[in-house]
């Protein structure tokens, strides 16, 4: 009977497409090479796109042997060696998927991956480089004259721009990016009777004789390996693999998230902490600033992203026996018909209200997909100016709080929508009000309410010493830890500088939370200045200027520094470049990207004798389908969300436990032992060299390296506060050592520099304009040593002799204080006590007869401790190995079990068949 589920590896990571002048033909295997698949591709059809996939799992001896076969037979001449049958194109990591313009089909290849992250074992990986081949042989190709105007249009969303994909998620892998963590672990959780129940039939899929050989009569050797459908709302390829996901098998699937991915390291006095963002960007009514505003008839809103914070104990890898916590919170535009006009070239155009709803029928179809996906309550900050000398900004808090008092007035009275709104733009000006302490409040009152999710049960200390904020909790309490029920929305106007800092408290408040039900700190409670702080708010800047770069074109202009009222004069001038930047790219350069998404996503589809799209006078009809077509019936004004979902609240419905959702999943049964489900040998790859130089943990953002102080004497626990001159990053000096600096520490999202020693706390956009990252490097920061002219080796020469103080952290030649002297009195008293002991012990032995031992007692405790060590009680099963073992020494073999004879039987199949 099978004892545990396990994520399912994909069996298809490394991919070479051979070429011939009739067809393609795609290679792919693991990691290991051990187990192989092949696509055929036609290369004879125009405009057709011909896939065929055997679903044979080839040996590597099996795959040499058909490559062998057809370059033998595709040889213009028989036994001729000069002219080769089958080329070596391309090696690549995966297929983004399949698309067509006017022409034939193109296939789109990873060619280049970055490491960005790490999951429970599972990589996160970020696109490099991509290659675009063209299908079709040219001697069966038809022109078209607009074919290479669309495909630089569609080249135009740069892949390699926070793009990932994990060798670790979806259809083909362990890790779903497209889902939450609390998902993800929640499916592993499923009870076994239901995994049995929903298992599928795998003969279908496979001719591999071997595939379920001896899973039923191997007894307890049986594992479930689950996989799960991608949440498509965040999927960006899922247009491009729609062609080929029924043709295929689901290896050959893999899905790509666009947003950002950032991981830090939280040493605690030599415990590593892993800190990770993932913020996934909507792939619906997606778009640029000024272009795509408020939200569709399907109620998708514009610059929707979910971000993820999780935090994971990295000394343990396992999901079942690691600790691992996570907390959600959603940023997206005002959920109504508007738009702003930029023909005007005005910086602020002005807003307007484009469809009459007064039975808020978009916010009822968004909040109802928010209750499905995360729960009840939906808390909503609105951080919209509320009073203006003219109207602009109001309007949408006028209209969103009349649209969600329509829908609270339906909707049982514990699972309402709460609003909050704040003028986050009055306090900022305000010189008497702290904007971060009231956002702190909001946030407390916020966390309190959602949960959070950990998969641990609460820790004995927090039961022992309850903290007070700590019981006031909300969120779901289950037998395994606790789950995260409702979700934070914050919006402004652009979502981007105002709801970055929001967030970010929330965050910090959040965090604060997820270090206590580890364990980690003994108070839920973290402040500013801190290295765990300063980490986290470094990561968070980076996910800011990333998304403010895909959605606004500029980096963030308002910083947490600047809404701590602590950057320097120097701010000023570059808020000013990143609005002008962002203005430019508003008016001259969005509606350009407008079209590569549009093309890249599948809204719009070239076809003969139909307008292009560079023809169309705007998008509108292309993201509103009701324009287009008519819709089903309109739902209930008054009953307006969906049945099912308001059964189960609080909790979320996609992670119920029903026959609709078994329906996503896939569920297959493995030997324990089989590839598919080792995430042991996924991660440490014990079969190749590794180097510690290229190792990804190493090489990440550290708190001890890149934060904290270097002198010896300093508390290195990581919620210390620290002065600004205490830092790590102070020892960063002149201009070139910042930036040498920056070339190292810049993640995809081009991430601001480090402070300098005179402006510690200002804003990370110092001197980006030279930045530059060196190709396929890893994403790290680290501390250089700060270089000097010969004018300042004067100054070099006094500092190289450094006092005791400094470097030992007491000065050994003061006397010892009262209070250490009595402490070392107690430490000698205690070994002389010990001395005794032995003493009295080795006299008492004496006195005993041969054979017999008596063990006095000298403490109260029942478990080891310095004075004494109980013997370990060794169970039935290893008394039975170890007699084993000397029986076979003697020349007594023990007969082969079951589980022997499956497991010789494997290692066979995979050598030698």
């Amino acid at each position: 009977m099978p004892t545990a589920a396990a994520p399912i590896i994909s069996s298809v990571q490394k991919l070479v497409l051979y070429e011939t002048r009739a067809r393609y033909f795609l290679v792919g295997s693991n990691h290991a090479e051990t187990k192989y698949r092949v696509l055929k591709i036609d290369r004879t059809e125009p405009k057709d796109l011909v896939i065929i996939d055997d679903r044979h799992v080839y040996t590597q001896q099996e795959v040499r042997e058909l490559l062998g076969r057809l370059d033998l037979g595709n040889r213009t001449k028989m036994g001729q060696k000069g002219s080769a049958g089958l080329f070596r194109a391309v090696s690549a990591f995966g297929v983004v998927g399949f698309v067509r313009f006017l022409e034939g089909y193109y296939i789109v290849l990873i060619t280049k991956r970055r490491k960005m992250a790490d999951i429970g074992g599972h990589a996160i990986y970020k696109i490099e480089d991509t290659n675009m081949i063209y299908i079709p042989n040219d001697s069966v190709r038809v022109t078209h004259p607009d074919e290479a105007r669309y495909l630089r249009i569609f080249q135009n969303v740069d892949l390699s721009s926070n793009f990932y994909f994990s060798f670790s998620y979806v259809l083909s892998y362990s890790y779903d990016l497209s889902h939450s963590l609390q998902y993800n672990l929640t499916v592993l959780r499923m009870p076994l009777e239901m995994l049995k129940s929903e298992t599928t039939q795998t003969r279908q899929e496979s001719f591999d004789i071997f595939e379920d050989e001896g899973l039923i009569t191997q007894g307890g050797s049986g594992v479930f390996g689950i996989c799960s459908e991608p949440y498509m709302k965040y999927v960006w390829n899922g247009e491009l693999l729609d062609i080929i996901k029924n043709t295929v098998h689901r290896d050959w699937l893999l899905y790509i998230i666009h947003g950002f991915c950032g991981q830090s390291k939280l040493l605690i006095y030599g415990r590593p902490v892993y800190v990770t963002l993932i913020a996934r960007r909507s792939s619906k009514f997606a778009g640029t600033r000024f272009l795509k505003r408020g939200a569709n008839c399907e109620g998708d809103v514009a610059n929707e992203v979910e971000t993820e914070q999780i935090l994971c104990d990295a000394s343990v890898m396992s999901f079942t026996a690691g600790s691992y916590s996570s907390y959600v919170q959603v940023r997206g535009s005002v959920p109504l018909y508007w738009s702003q006009d930029i023909s005007t070239m005005m910086p602020k155009p002005p807003i307007t209200l484009d469809q009459a709803d007064p039975f808020a029928h978009v916010a009822a179809l968004h909040f109802d997909q928010m209750l499905q996906r995360f729960g009840s309550p939906i808390i909503i900050l609105n951080l919209v100016k509320e009073r203006e000398k003219r109207k602009h900004e109001r309007i949408l808090s006028e209209e969103l709080v009349a649209a969600v008092t329509y829908l609270n007035q339906f909707l049982p009275p514990e699972h309402t929508i709460i609003y909050i709104p704040w003028d986050m733009a009055k306090y900022t000006k305000s010189k008497l009000c702290n904007v971060l302490d009231r956002l702190n409040v909001i946030a407390e009152s916020v966390v309190k309410k959602t949960g959070f999710f950990v998969n641990r049960p609460d820790s004995y200390c927090s039961i022992l010493r309850p903290d007070e904020k700590w019981n006031e909790l909300g969120g779901c309490v289950i037998p395994t830890g606790r789950l995260q029920t409702g979700v934070l929305r914050t919006n402004c106007v652009d979502c981007l500088d105002r709801t970055n800092t929001a967030q970010f408290m929330v965050g910090k408040c959040a965090l604060a939370y997820q270090l206590y039900s580890l364990g980690l700190i003994d108070k839920p409670n973290l402040q500013f200045d801190t290295d765990a702080v300063r980490l986290f708010e470094e990561l968070y800047e980076d996910h800011g200027d990333t998304l403010s770069l895909q959605y606004g074109g500029s980096q963030l202009v308002h910083r947490v520094k600047t809404y701590r009222k602590i950057a320097p004069w120097t701010q000023h001038s570059k808020d000013i470049m990143q609005t002008l930047s962002r203005y430019y790219s508003n008016a001259f350069s969005d509606a350009d990207r407008q079209d590569s998404i549009n093309l890249f996503l599948g809204v719009f589809h070239p076809t003969e004798g139909k307008p292009h799209l560079w023809e169309l006078p705007t998008d509108f009809y292309l993201h509103h389908k009701n324009t287009m077509r008519l819709l089903p019936t309109r739902r209930s004004y008054t009953h307006w969300w969906t049945p099912e979902v308001i059964k189960h609240l609080p909790l979320p419905y996609d992670e119920v436990i029903c026959a609709a959702n078994l329906k996503k999943l896939i569920v297959k049964k493995f030997h324990k032992y089989e590839e598919e489900i080792d995430i042991h040998n996924e991660f440490f790859r014990p079969y190749e060299l590794s180097s510690f130089d290229d190792t990804f943990c190493l090489a990440m953002t550290s708190s001890a390296r890149d934060f904290m102080p270097k002198t010896v004497g300093i508390d290195p626990s990581p919620f210390t506060v620290r002065k600004p001159d205490e830092t790590g990053k102070s020892v960063l000096g002149n201009k070139s050592n910042r930036e040498e600096a920056v070339l190292q520490r810049k993640t995809a999202a081009s991430a601001p520099p480090p402070p300098s020693e005179e402006a510690v706390s200002s804003s990370s956009e110092d001197d980006s304009g030279t930045d530059r990252e060196e190709e396929g490097s890893v994403s790290q920061r680290s501390t250089p040593v700060k270089m000097t002219d010969t004018g300042d080796s004067a100054k070099v020469t006094e500092n190289v002799v450094q006092p005791m103080k400094e470097v030992y952290g007491i000065n050994l030649s003061d006397g010892l204080s009262e209070e250490d002297f009595s402490i070392y009195s107690r430490f000698v008293q205690l070994g002389q006590s010990q001395h005794k002991q032995d003493r009295s012990s080795q006299q008492l032995c004496s006195r005993c007869p041969d054979g017999v031992i008596k063990l006095t007692p000298i403490s109260a405790f029942s478990q080891d401790n310095i004075y004494e060590v109980q013997p370990p009680r060794v169970d039935r099963k290893s008394t039975e190995i170890f007699q084993a073992h000397i029986q076979a020494s003697q020349g007594i073999m023990q007969p082969l079990g079951k589980e022997d004879l499956s497991m010789y039987r494997e290692y066979i199949r995979n050598r030698y068949l």
